[in-house]
């Protein structure tokens, strides 16, 4: 009798089900721009939050192989421009998306990215004109940052046949800068990116102006006029004007509502420690994070809800 007593609890232990571990894979882009050192805190705020979650950060080409990754649930949470997630969920195919991605939902607006155009003193480039004949690098191939380019360039009636396109990360660009082998570069990123910092800590650059005329040919309300204010990089003493383009953190709808509610406060909560990992996020106004031209999660919903940012 009693073989079968401890046979009886034994059986009751077996069958308990173990506590199932949560995933989240953050999606970033180059280690040299600000999606990743982003990532990388935002993946220390989730693992004291969510302690039972597993979080990890991958490198990628950002913004377009960030949301087809998302929409083949092959992540979690992912960086992205905001023209490329319209463009994603209207299935834009010229753009890298082979049907509309309706499983995307925002979890936030965060920082503008500033198209910057830099070329290096001694190209002698001071206008997009001026990139005619020249060696100029764009980011990988239908990145967030090339179809900025794409549509940059065509405003101001310039076309890639124009110049010696080169498809280049923005570490790597920096690099060849710094050798001659490159006159300009195109980063869609924060300011005061590190590839930049870089760049201008030994070489003396000059920052190409967008102007207003150029942006309003985009016919994309995405992008709007904005600065890169003066001492933003060594050497540049004057305030350039630019396009800028909103950042969005973006998920999908096979992730819980209970995680990415969870994900959307602990970042709110912990905003010193995004604004320590990088300036940009100095710039993310949380009274604008629940706009997004595509659906917001549910679980962020709730969030801006609780908050009062959403009624």
């Amino acid at each position: 009798m009693k073989k079968l007593v401890i046979a009886a609890v034994l059986a009751v232990v077996v069958v308990v089900p173990a506590r199932a571990e949560q995933f989240l894979n953050i999606l970033t882009g180059g280690t040299s721009g600000v999606y990743y050192p982003m990532g990388n805190a935002l993946s220390s705020i989730f693992a004291k939050a969510m302690p039972d979650a597993r979080v990890t950060v991958q490198a990628t080409k950002a913004s377009v192989e960030n949301l087809n990754l998302l929409q083949a649930g092959r992540g979690e949470l992912a960086f992205t421009l905001g023209d490329s997630l319209t463009q994603a969920w209207e299935g834009v195919e010229e753009a890298g998306y082979k049907a509309p991605l309706k499983k995307l939902r925002t979890v936030a607006a965060i920082y503008p990215n500033y198209i910057q155009i830099v070329a290096t003193e001694g190209s002698g480039i001071k206008t997009l004109a001026d990139l005619k004949g020249k060696r100029v690098s764009v980011g990988a191939p239908k990145s967030g940052t090339e179809l900025n380019a794409r549509a940059i360039f065509k405003a101001a009636g310039l076309s890639y046949g124009d110049m010696k396109i080169q498809y280049l990360p923005f570490g790597e660009s920096v690099e060849l800068l710094k050798n001659k082998q490159l006159d300009a570069t195109l980063q869609s990123a924060g300011l005061g990116v590190s590839s930049l910092r870089d760049l201008a800590s030994g070489e003396d650059i000059v920052i190409v102006p967008i102007p207003a005329e150029v942006i309003a040919k985009t016919n994309d309300p995405a992008y709007v006029l904005s600065m890169v204010p003066a001492n933003t990089y060594r050497g540049q003493t004057a305030d350039v004007p630019t396009a800028a383009v909103r950042n969005f953190l973006v998920s999908h709808d096979g992730v819980s509502e209970a995680v990415v509610y969870a994900m959307t406060k602990a970042m709110f909560a912990n905003m010193a420690d995004l604004q320590a990992a990088h300036a940009a996020a100095r710039e993310i106004v949380p009274d604008q994070a629940a706009k997004s031209p595509i659906p917001l999660h549910p679980g962020a919903a709730k969030y801006y809800r609780e908050v009062g940012l959403l009624k």
